[in-house]
């Protein structure tokens, strides 16, 4: 068994400043493609999803920050919603823009061949850079769904001209200290060709824009039995890996909890984050969860989400470095191999209980958070108006 007293300072320091951002999507109702499903204390409006983030950082010490989604958490002024989330420990993060929810978009939105549709895409998210200025966050993440379903449909490269023309006008209405981030999908909502369908493409994109662009990595985005941690290193050498999606896939974008289809995928992800000094704060790497609850409760879930990636950050964190590195010179492949299946197989729970109590946290958060009642309480509360959900 480890014990904090086994770290190294360094280690020690790595593990205190890991941070997870949230979403503020998946404290909604959300559900599969038939149907979205409702659930008693669902937050309405975007003050009520921060109070439900500021329950996952009560108890985890590791959730400072909401992630916003917009038009999903429009709201008259976010100066206040601002100080709201402030106000409950909650820093307000990443603006997320959304041109895949208006019939406009239907052909495609920032690679659209209409010009009016295209300019009314690139005007939403000059809209979101405008709430940035407001909310005090520096960086705005885009997701697309466009693409086509059908060879013959567009023309591949003209819509990549019209993607660069497209970003570069909304990169150019960032402030010098504002960052893009451009996420990428291999496939749908478009089957046949989506126009930023992998990290290469999206590198490619943010490298002809400027050195404030980078690209955010969905770990659920990638084709079964992508070696994600080698995409994670390639960005990483090339100094454009500038955020994590995480969740879980059994067969595509499933978002389900991180960690529970392959922990050992994420094990292998984050022994590449800390073996390249990516875990650092400072490395400039955003790690959040993306991830939507359908059957469970949303607050639990993100608890369990946050637990899960802090989990295995410590059994990366503990890998013999040194043995490894001696091990590869001399090509001893089972030797490696063990070295790394040593520190995935080891037990820190109770390692990050021991540090949970060092911070004045309960050293079960899930179960402190069970018996709060604070959920009793919110579904009893929130009562009337409209839930919030997926795609609204």
């Amino acid at each position: 068994m480890v014990t904090l007293n086994d770290l190294t300072a360094e280690q020690r320091r790595l593990l205190d400043e890991q941070t997870i951002e949230l979403p503020s999507w998946a404290f909604g109702n959300s559900g599969t493609r038939f149907k979205v499903f409702t659930t008693p204390g669902t937050p309405r409006t975007p003050y009520e999803k921060i109070a439900d983030a500021a329950q996952v950082n009560k108890y985890t010490g590791i959730t400072p920050r909401v992630s916003l989604h917009i038009p999903w958490d429009e709201t008259e002024d976010y100066g206040k919603l601002r100080s709201y989330a402030e106000e409950n420990g909650i820093k307000l993060g990443n603006v997320n823009s959304n041109v895949f929810q208006d019939d406009d978009y239907k052909f495609g939105s920032l690679t659209n061949s209409d010009p009016a549709i295209r300019k009314k895409a690139i005007d939403a998210h000059k809209h979101c850079i405008d709430i940035m200025h407001q909310t005090g966050s520096d960086t705005l993440k885009i997701w697309l769904g466009d693409g086509t379903n059908y060879p013959g449909q567009d023309s591949m490269n003209a819509r990549q001209d019209r993607l660069h023309e497209s970003l570069s006008e909304i990169y150019d209405y960032m402030s010098d200290d504002q960052k893009l981030l451009l996420e990428y999908k291999f496939f749908e909502p478009a089957f046949y060709h989506t126009d930023v369908p992998d990290w290469g493409t999206a590198l490619l994109q943010v490298r002809a824009l400027g050195d404030r662009a980078m690209v955010c990595l969905d770990t659920g985005h990638h084709a079964p039995n992508t070696n994600v941690e080698f995409i994670v290193m390639q960005l990483l050498r090339a100094g454009r890996l500038g955020a994590f999606d995480f969740n879980s896939r059994f067969y595509a974008d499933d978002d389900l909890m991180v960690g529970a289809a392959d922990p050992f995928q994420l094990f292998r992800i984050m022994h590449e984050i800390v073996s390249l000094n990516a875990l650092d704060k400072d490395s400039g790497v955003n790690f959040m969860l993306d991830q939507c609850h359908n059957l469970e409760d949303k607050i639990l879930g993100e608890i369990r989400s946050a637990l899960n990636v802090q989990e295995i950050t410590a059994k990366a964190l503990i890998v013999d470095h040194e043995a490894l590195a001696k091990a590869q010179e001399e090509h001893d492949v089972l030797g490696a191999n063990n070295i790394l299946m040593d520190a995935f197989y080891t037990d820190v729970r109770p390692m990050l209980e021991e540090w949970r109590v060092a911070r004045g946290l309960d050293p079960d958060p899930y179960g402190a958070y069970a018996r709060s009642g604070y959920g009793e309480k919110v579904a009893a509360e929130r009562v009337g108006g409209q839930q919030a959900s997926w795609g609204a």
